[in-house]
């Protein structure tokens, strides 16, 4: 198998949307009986676009991020993943994944965990390592490559496993809460280099998270889940376009601002007063 492969395997159509959840249920059993987890969702995600899933805890944001993965099944509904079942989605190789703990193998290096994957679809060494070599430097671990997690910082170590889920070259990243145990530097130090990695790569990126500045900052649109059972009760565009420069000057501009306030509205349902934030 070829990196290129990889690359959206090999029946990935250009101008496909990345992920397209139709009436998608999921029930869960439980010994007191069934659990509804999600309801009634519709969600499309265009090619190279940013989503940000965003509600209350136990709204079903992390249950819908593993049905699109294929690391379970809705209980009604479709998802495909461009174009194609999530499960054959899956087997292509079609995204990379990174969850809120890094999950490095302690025993390996740095360059040794990013080409895990590329090991376990049998890329030739020379090719693996200079896969390994690139995003290193993507992600700023040059000189990192031959350390150990345990000698790393949180923030290096969830480096490390987005450039493992990159890997391959997937055209979509599935993210579940990757700097919610970060500290708040390394956190917006973070986001500033997913943004990056995002705009180079052209990866589509569902981004599950339960900061709203986060969502704001990260994403074309923000995806506002009600409590259990979940439903997309309102979707909102930030107008952070492509060419919008997603830096620490972002943060202070009023029109971020007034989409944070715009999310927060849409969480809680109440209007937040207006003074002090501009007007829409």
């Amino acid at each position: 198998m070829t990196l290129g492969h990889a690359h959206g395997g090999p029946d990935a159509t250009a101008g496909t949307d990345s992920v397209v959840v139709r009436d998608v249920a999921k029930t869960f059993a439980t010994k007191t009986g069934d659990v509804s987890a999600l309801e009634g969702i519709d969600l499309t995600v265009a090619e190279g676009e940013f989503v940000a899933l965003i509600g209350p805890s136990g709204c079903g944001k992390s249950t819908l991020l593993r049905l699109i993965a294929d690391l379970d099944s809705p209980t009604s509904g479709t998802i495909e993943v461009f174009g194609k079942p999530a499960h054959r989605a899956r087997r292509d190789q079609d995204y990379g994944i990174a969850f809120q703990q890094a999950g490095l193998l302690p025993w390996r290096t740095v360059a040794a965990n990013i080409a895990l994957p590329l090991e376990l679809h049998g890329v030739a060494a020379a090719e693996r390592k200079a896969r390994v070599a690139e995003l290193a430097e993507l992600v700023g671990l040059t000189d990192f490559a031959d350390r150990h997690p345990d000698q790393l910082s949180g923030g290096m170590q969830q480096r490390v496993a987005i450039a493992r889920a990159l890997a391959e070259r997937p055209r979509l990243l599935l993210m579940d809460e990757p700097f919610g145990a970060l500290d708040e530097m390394t956190r917006e130090r973070m986001q500033t280099e997913l943004s990056r990695i995002a705009a180079e790569t052209g990866a589509a990126v569902v981004f599950v998270t339960h900061s709203i500045p986060e969502a704001v900052f990260l994403s074309d649109r923000v995806v506002v889940m009600s409590p259990r059972p979940g439903r997309i009760t309102e979707v909102i565009e930030t107008g952070f376009g492509k060419d919008t420069a997603r830096d620490e000057a972002l943060r202070e501009v009023p029109a971020f601002f007034d989409r944070v306030t715009s999310v927060r509205e849409a969480l809680h349902g109440t209007p937040v007063p207006t003074s002090g934030r501009e007007e829409r």
